[in-house]
């Protein structure tokens, strides 16, 4: 896995009005759009300093951006912080219509559960 190029897409779409809105909307392009004109360059976003040419997101890591997969990511080692963040942009709006305040939190605490009383995946790169 490379967790700097999954925790660099969670980081930078998670900032980026127009990157989240496009990826709620249409993952699977998002995510091909960020590889290619994001992923590449080094340096913060929108900026493009210096190109390299190590970063991959392998399939799995592919997968689970395209199919919102915040469980996989995180037993992956993607930043916890990370995958909460951009999701809570994503669904916070919703679950509150649907079932109040801190909805989608709880439902990410679930869904993790399983984590309970055990180390968490490292998310050393």
């Amino acid at each position: 896995m490379s967790k700097y190029a999954v925790n660099k897409f969670l980081f930078q779409v998670d900032r980026d009005p127009e990157l989240l809105a496009a990826y709620k909307s249409d993952p699977a392009a998002l995510v091909a759009r960020w590889e290619e004109e994001y992923m590449p360059y080094l340096g913060a976003q929108g900026q493009r300093i210096e190109r390299t040419t190590w970063l991959r997101l392998d399939e799995d890591e592919r997968r689970a951006l395209v199919e919102h997969d915040y469980v996989a990511l995180f037993e992956m080692g993607a930043h916890f912080f990370l995958t909460l963040t951009i999701f809570i942009g994503i669904y916070e709006e919703d679950y509150t219509a649907r079932s109040g305040p801190l909805s989608f939190q709880r439902e990410y605490a679930a869904k993790l559960g399983h984590w309970t009383g055990r180390d968490y995946p490292t998310v050393e790169c």
